[in-house]
């Protein structure tokens, strides 16, 4: 049906049925009481809302494999310190961008996407995620109880979990991430977007500095108000900051993201403490 937020025209896709009352939907969508995910269409992008004011996923029309959210660009720069990962566990489908371009770009990657919610799943086809297959699998489950059960060995896990009151619930206590650290392979790491107001996730940053002997490096992503938050599981990791200029290069060519620019910020913030720093604001 049309979209109430946008004057020039542009559409918003929902998961009810032909003959639901579009005027009772429009309503529902402006005063934010309509309780499952949709998707707005401007023409050129689609949108995944819970509510009207943020936006979860965005997707370009013309390159639907892309990442178009900063963000989602500079939760990549794990490659910068795993670059062949094998198995690969991501928490949070929202609009699949991630899951698109890991399953594209790293075609030797085992990838599994674990979504709680089936709404969300629901509109995978609307974002053009690929149908699963021998290297992805994309299932509704609890990112937490999948983990407590699931073998070790995971090379990257990309935690992008968001409900509509923020992060997660069932991640954001210490005892996933102890879970996350045990899963992991020794030189594993997990890769966490942290968005809305960053004292809200200050005790989880230091949550995790805990869990991983500090071993954490966290760095803003101003363009889209988050922040990304790297956990090495190795206890004596330490960056070749020379090394990896050189193979920031090597993956701006291969990938098209500007992974010099990413692990500048990455440097930066390591060098400045930015990770203990915002572990350090309490509510």
């Amino acid at each position: 049906m049309p979209s109430p937020f946008d004057p020039h025209g542009g559409r918003v896709l929902m998961l009810e049925p032909a003959w639901a009352c579009a005027e009772a939907l429009r309503s529902q969508l402006l005063d934010e009481t309509y309780p499952k995910p949709y998707v707005l269409d401007d023409g050129e992008r689609r949108f995944l809302h819970f509510d009207g004011r943020l936006t979860q996923s965005a997707m370009r029309l013309a390159e639907p494999n892309d990442l178009d959210l900063r963000y989602t660009q500079k939760m990549m720069s794990f490659l910068l310190f795993r670059s062949r990962p094998r198995r690969l566990l991501l928490i949070g489908l929202g609009g699949g961008s991630l899951v698109k371009f890991c399953h594209y770009r790293l075609p030797a990657t085992h990838m599994t996407v674990l979504e709680n919610n089936p709404d969300v799943i629901a509109l995978r086809d609307v974002f053009l995620v690929p149908p699963d297959g021998p290297n992805l699998k994309v299932q509704e489950a609890d990112g937490a109880a999948y983990l407590e059960q699931t073998e070790k060995g995971i090379d990257v896990l990309l935690v992008d979990a968001f409900d509509s009151t923020g992060f997660a619930p069932s991640l954001a206590n210490r005892e996933f991430f102890e879970q996350a650290r045990s899963k992991l392979m020794g030189s594993g790491v997990l890769v966490v977007n942290l968005a809305g107001d960053a004292q809200a996730y200050a005790g989880l940053v230091g949550e995790v500095m805990q869990v991983f002997d500090d071993q954490v490096i966290m760095f803003p992503v101003r363009e889209d108000h988050n922040h990304v938050l790297l956990a090495f599981r190795d206890p004596m990791f330490e960056p070749n900051w020379r090394r990896l200029r050189d193979l920031a290069k090597e993956l701006r060519s291969k990938y098209g993201l500007d992974f010099p620019a990413f692990l500048e910020k990455i440097e930066r913030s390591a060098k400045l403490g930015l990770a203990r720093r915002e572990a350090g604001r309490r509510v």
